[in-house]
């Protein structure tokens, strides 16, 4: 097999398949070797071929096997699976249910579901529905084990938080959660927290990169989130806190004036960040009897999701997560941010627990300073638990970029209604030909078209700015996307017309026939496309994105409606730059007088030359600003070509037009003698 193609498939099956046995991917690689430790991967450097795997087995005081991958002639760590850890015989320890335990990858059925074990195991004796009654002391002579879990609290204490042992304390909790989460009292509680704290260390998050399972961390939050909503409160309340991790509960009833969570924990070695959870009043008064509220706090949680790629997010504050009754579902959550620079715009996310990832349409955002960010969140029981804020790269915002776009905008507008005026002027003496007439024609309408795409772009941002109503932000996106479709679609039909000019020279169109065909490309075919972006994606409320007046892309891909047409333009015009580069040098060879029109031609496409290469870096740079979205290089070069774009416009298309720039020089001199004259 080709190293290359085993390196793509290898890569699809992590992205897609994050838990695939390495076992699996052993074939992949030209080089995949299990010798022992000695003459394992480390030895090899350097490897041979990228995409090769190794896989080398973990020294004797440990079980599993750590994969290596090649890239750039060098064997990277991909997965760390080595562990010192027994899952199955701790849990053993801790467990009175009487269950059979597979001897490799079995499952248990549980509460309809099924739970995965690892490793070895023998069947335990008994009947079901055993599980309250404690049948001893346990083999290392701890009685009751069952009610506090604490026995084997040193085993794990005393183990290195490495990836392999990550993921085993991962599955134990996830059994735990499972099987042994009748009663959970405070002894239990406390016992639950100091094993999950272990993994949740800072100190240790850069371990999480190299867990086999991708999608360990998330299976940790639901686990936790599910274990700590069984918690049994005494007299109405209870608070466990460790260094990474702290539980607090409340009886909550309608006659609560609001009930609200407060927390302040260890973030690394930068001090303490905080977090605060409100349950309105009006949402208690939905409760028909007693119940209960939980909070739980995770200073470290987001670090680590960010670390697994499980989410490309980037979480600028502590991960709070609630168990509350269903009858609940808007609470107030208030973030303290670990980047407090002033440039960081934060963005309010529910985790997904389904999709595993962060989802905006869980959360609102009530206010935001240099220092913390309140949302409201919508709590769902099966899918929206835990929430937190992000520092998107997609959504820096850096002081230079919001001026260069301020004052290219101003400068675009100015520019533009200029060119408007001076066509206006020129007209009649630049349009005498049908060619140049066809020419000035698709550049007002350029003009035009870019013109009020610059001024919606402003009302757009004072409309969501403003917090004003949402069908507002509906038709200035509406509206914005048609105009901006429009200024591609004028660049299109611009290039369609020079191809006429050159390879059509025999072909005669007339200015009704040309202007009803302009019309139907540059205007039409943008509304028909931004009236069905509208009516398919508005429906479900997935026209907008969170955030802005603009196009949705993460829930309905709405901007696929924008930047496909724009971008298959943008290749359109490259060719017929490069159709008139080979027309324009091969009748540079022939003989005769170039005719009028041609010369013309010839103009028309040293402008779009001109044009079409901006038009396509501005955009080449906008899908670089994706590929790296924190380089300020790209960004600001971008926000130049584009801020900058009516600027272009008049210069290229207008001022450095010979008839037209004669014919303003004409009227000038005009204008001196008729001052003349009247002077005289």
């Amino acid at each position: 097999m080709d190293v290359r193609v085993a390196h793509c498939l290898l890569l699809w099956a992590v992205h897609f398949f994050p838990a695939t046995p390495l076992a699996a991917l052993r074939v992949l690689g030209k080089e995949s070797k299990t010798g022992n430790q000695q003459d394992g991967c480390i030895s090899l450097i350097p490897c041979k071929d990228n995409g090769a795997i190794c896989i080398q087995p973990c020294s004797p005081s440990f079980h599993g096997e750590t994969s290596f991958v090649c890239e750039d002639r060098k064997w990277q760590m991909f997965t760390d699976a080595c562990a010192s850890l027994d899952v199955q015989s701790l849990f053993q320890r801790i467990s009175e249910r009487e269950t059979f335990l597979p001897s490799s990858g079995g499952h248990v059925s549980v509460a309809g579901g099924h739970l995965p074990f690892v490793g070895e195991g023998k069947p335990v004796h008994g009947k079901p529905g055993d599980g309250a009654k404690y049948f001893g002391a346990d083999d290392h002579g701890n009685s009751n084990c069952q009610a506090d879990f604490s026995c084997i609290i040193p085993d794990i204490l005393s183990s290195p938080a490495i990836p392999g042992n990550i993921a085993d304390i991962v599955e134990l909790l996830k059994k735990i959660t499972l099987l042994l989460s009748e009663n959970v009292n405070r002894g239990k509680m406390q016992s639950y927290s100091r094993i999950a704290n272990h993994i949740l260390n800072s100190s240790i998050i850069s371990n999480w990169a190299f867990v086999r399972d991708r999608n360990a961390v998330s299976i940790l939050l639901d686990s936790v989130n599910l274990f700590a909503g069984k918690l049994l409160l005494r007299n109405g309340s209870e608070s466990i806190q460790e260094h990474f991790i702290s539980t607090k509960g409340y009886s909550i009833h309608k006659n609560t004036s609001g009930k609200s969570f407060d927390f302040s924990m260890e973030f690394s070695n930068t001090g303490n960040i905080t977090g605060h959870v409100v349950i309105p009043e009006e949402e208690l008064l939905k409760l028909p009897e007693t119940s209960k509220a939980i909070s739980i706090a995770f200073p470290t949680l987001g670090a680590i999701i960010e670390t697994s790629r499980l989410d490309p997010g980037f979480v600028n504050g502590m991960v709070l997560s609630v168990s509350l009754p269903e009858e609940l579902r808007r609470i107030l959550l208030t973030f303290e941010k670990v980047n407090k620079l002033e440039s960081v715009k934060a963005q309010c996310v529910g985790w997904h627990s389904t999709e595993r990832r962060w989802d905006n349409r869980a959360c609102t955002m009530k206010s935001d300073n240099i220092s913390s960010v309140v949302c409201i969140c919508r709590h769902h029981h099966r899918t929206f638990k835990s929430f937190s804020i992000l520092m998107s790269p997609a959504m820096l915002r850096n002081v230079v970029l919001d001026y260069i776009t301020r004052v290219g905008i101003g400068l675009s507008i100015f520019s533009l209604v200029l060119c408007l005026i001076i066509e206006s002027v020129v007209w009649h003496h630049v349009t005498k030909t049908e060619i140049t007439y066809m020419r000035h024609f698709c550049l007002v309408n350029i003009a035009t078209s870019l013109l009020f795409a610059d001024v919606l772009f402003i009302l757009a941002a004072i409309v969501h700015n403003t917090a004003l109503n949402y069908q507002l932000c509906v038709a200035a996106t509406f509206f914005l996307h048609f105009f901006y479709l429009a200024l591609f679609f004028w660049m299109f039909t611009l290039g369609l017309l020079i191809l006429y000019g050159l390879l059509l020279i025999f072909f005669k169109i007339t200015r009704c026939v040309f202007i009803a065909t302009a019309f139907s490309i540059g205007y039409g075919c943008p509304l028909v496309i931004s009236i069905l972006t509208v009516a398919i994606t508005e429906p479900k409320n997935g026209y907008l994105r969170s955030g802005a007046c603009w196009l949705n892309w993460y829930e309905t891909k709405a901007l696929l409606a924008f930047v496909v047409p724009a971008l298959s333009i943008i290749v359109v015009n490259v060719a017929v730059v490069a159709v008139v580069v080979v027309k324009t040098g091969r009748s540079s060879v022939g003989e005769g007088c170039k005719s009028e029109d041609l010369s013309n031609m010839i103009r028309i496409s040293k402008n779009v030359a001109l044009l079409t290469p901006l038009l396509g870096l501005t955009w080449g740079f906008g899908l670089a600003t994706i590929v790296d979205s924190r380089s300020l290089a790209f960004h600001v070069t971008f926000a130049l070509l584009n801020a900058f774009q009516g600027f272009f416009i008049l210069l290229f298309g207008t001022l450095l037009d010979r008839k037209t720039r004669e014919t303003l020089k004409m009227n000038c001199l005009s204008s001196k003698r008729k001052c003349s004259l009247a002077k005289s």
